[in-house]
């Protein structure tokens, strides 16, 4: 039930980007709105991570309820942009107030995991953030289901099961019996948890990932329409769904393979694998062979995505044990802080160099993560 509500709930992630062409159209948006429809989820994200760091809502509040209330309104945020958005502001606005009470969903799911598992919540991590990775490619198999549905349904409909998914777990998944109190949030302990050397290893290695996993994400409906013209719209969003949940799989196989190797292996492996992919697409982008295209980006979506638990765990297991909340906050919000600058970055290079050159950049965050990475090998 937990792993179905996050993945309902996450559906709120890329809603706005999988009807990105009739939200164009409909309100006559700028070229560089991917980018900026995007960012402005991740930023809301950010602050929302912060701001429930600093008041400790998890902690205050019952883990569920906050979830529930985080869903319900996030679906409310979503749907407006149908009903109130005007132009672009709004729909910006309204982009990042989702983002914003995702940061109730996404890291609150994962409090209650650890509160019903002391024992393979690295597994049950790879579970939750497969369904993470689900969530946020579902609305792309919405629109591929309904390519004729406009583009106001899809976006209801993805309200709709956010909100259900918010409902299902308050009703359903009581407190778990490992419920714990976090440690509170002090800014400056910081620099504190940033001493002890292996949690700055997997940290960098977080970072390097983060500065890949959302770009791609982000312009995969583009890249399919730039190398595969061919393609129509709704053959668009289901290939582009496919590509991001592949990522499902990669995270949950990657949290049995742990098991055996351990995350941090699982994690250097998977990195490793992701940035090949970067540099591969320098030649399979040039290359004229259709059908490779599209089993090459499988595979990527597979691993780009795949070493996310890992890294998840490994900022869990090295973070100095009073400040894990604190550590773990900063984390998230420096990653998703990098996604903006990778984001931004790549729409911008994508308007001066062609596709296979901007995507070949995406492999500096790999090849930085896995020399941070290393350590911990």
């Amino acid at each position: 039930m937990l792993v179905l509500s996050q993945f309902a709930g996450t559906s709120l992630w890329f809603a706005g980007n999988a009807v990105l062409p009739d939200l164009q159209a409909s309100l006559q948006l700028r070229d560089g709105a991917l980018a900026l429809l995007t960012s402005a989820v991740q930023l809301g994200f950010i602050a929302g991570t912060l701001v429930f760091a600093f008041l400790s809502l998890a902690d205050r509040v019952s883990p569920r309820l906050l979830f529930m209330l985080c869903a319900l309104l996030g679906a409310v945020a979503n749907a407006l942009v149908v009903f109130a958005a005007k132009d672009l502001y709004a729909v910006l606005l309204l982009r990042a107030l989702t983002g914003f009470l995702l940061a109730g969903i996404y890291p609150v799911g994962m409090k209650i995991a650890a509160s019903w598992y002391s024992a393979g919540l690295g597994k049950a991590i790879g579970y939750l953030v497969g369904a993470l990775v689900l969530g946020t490619a579902f609305p792309h198999l919405i629109r591929a289901m309904g390519a004729t549905l406009p583009w106001q349904q899809v976006m209801v409909a993805v309200s709709v099961l956010a909100a259900t998914g918010g409902l299902l777990l308050y009703l359903f998944v009581p407190d778990g019996p490992y419920l714990k109190k976090g440690a509170s949030f002090r800014i400056g302990n910081m620099l504190q948890a940033f001493r002890d050397r292996d949690f700055r290893s997997a940290a960098f290695g977080y970072f390097g990932h983060m500065w890949e996993l959302y770009t791609l994400w982000a312009f995969t409906p583009l890249i399919l329409t730039l190398t595969l013209p061919q393609l129509s719209p709704g053959e668009v969003s289901a290939y582009s769904f496919a590509v991001i949940a592949a990522g499902a799989l990669g995270c949950v196989g990657g949290g049995y393979l742990s098991q055996v190797w351990g995350s941090a292996r699982v994690a250097f492996v998977q990195l490793a694998l992701s940035g090949l992919c970067c540099l591969l697409s320098l030649l399979v982008f040039q290359v004229d062979v259709p059908q490779l295209l599209i089993p090459f980006l499988l595979f990527w979506g597979i691993v780009v995505a795949g070493d996310s638990p890992q890294f998840s765990a490994l900022t869990a297991k090295t973070a100095p044990p009073k400040l894990v909340g604190t550590a773990l906050t900063i984390v998230v919000a420096i990653g998703f802080a990098i996604t903006v600058v990778s984001i931004q970055l790549t729409g911008f290079l994508l308007s001066q160099l062609p596709l296979h050159y901007t995507l070949a950049l995406l492999a500096v965050g790999p090849m930085l993560g896995l020399l941070g990475l290393r350590r911990l090998v």
